[in-house]
């Protein structure tokens, strides 16, 4: 802040919350006193109160749900929006420029062929299960004429996996990026699912990755991960390339000479 620039109240507010949850040594799902005590005990108002826990959950140290008080999040909670934050000015980019997908394709390759390899040591007979129905939701989605609701069914599919790999920190990021995932996603299937061509083994490799986690093996779970990203780029690509010949065909001049 530069020098001579008053603070806003909502952050001096801000400022005193934080201190309030270290002094007090509120740990996650502790609930802060109600709004009105609050205000009083801090020496506000309750409009300038507002904005500071909006602005403190905002950075994911607070969470306050409607009727029920404002409670010290999760770290969970914390963890996703450290990533979600600085993740959401590029969310316009995403979904408006498609060299952009490649980019979270190419996260989607790292991230996934650790969360299958995990997921097929760890997986419990729960995690087995719920992978199985998030398969088979995905698999019904199809046909539907619901865009959203099949890009939705095949995140839910790609989380399922994550979830079993029992790692928080993978967990976590893979849902943090989930809004990018399910963009990424909704692009890819608008252009893939479209044709029987590449349904049929984006339905096949999905069904592998299924397969290989439930049965316990890793290194066949993480190459079917990968191997169905790399499909998944590779045709993508080409459609690319095709669309730009095509762009470039319409523009040449006409063959038929005038007589």
């Amino acid at each position: 802040m530069h020098r001579g620039t008053p603070q806003r109240v909502s952050d001096r507010v801000a400022a005193q919350l934080r201190a309030l949850v270290q002094e007090q040594q509120l740990q996650a799902g502790d609930r802060l006193p109600a709004e009105r005590t609050l205000a009083v005990q801090l020496g506000v108002s309750r409009t300038a109160l507002r904005e500071a826990i909006a602005q403190l959950s905002s950075q994911g140290l607070l969470s306050a749900r409607v009727g029920g008080g404002t409670f010290v999040a999760e770290p969970a909670a914390r963890a996703r929006q450290a990533i979600d934050e600085p993740l959401a000015p590029y969310l316009p980019l995403f979904q408006g420029d498609p060299e952009y997908r490649f980019d979270v394709l190419e996260i989607r390759h790292a991230l996934e062929g650790a969360a299958a390899w995990h997921a097929a040591l760890r997986a419990t007979a729960e995690d087995r299960e719920r992978i199985a129905q998030a398969f088979q939701t995905m698999m019904d989605a199809h046909g539907k004429d619901d865009p959203a609701g099949e890009a939705s069914a095949d995140a839910d599919f790609h989380l399922s996996i994550a979830e079993a790999s029992h790692n928080l920190v993978l967990l976590q990021v893979m849902r943090g990026l989930f809004d990018l995932l399910q963009t990424n996603i909704s692009q890819s299937r608008e252009r893939l699912y479209t044709s029987p061509r590449t349904f049929s083994p984006l339905s096949d490799q999905h069904r592998e990755m299924m397969d290989a986690v439930l049965a316990g093996d890793p290194v066949r779970a993480r190459a079917a991960a990968l191997a169905h990203l790399e499909f998944v780029h590779t045709t993508l690509r080409t459609l690319d390339d095709n669309e730009a010949r095509r762009a470039r065909a319409s523009r040449l001049p006409s063959s038929t000479a005038d007589p």
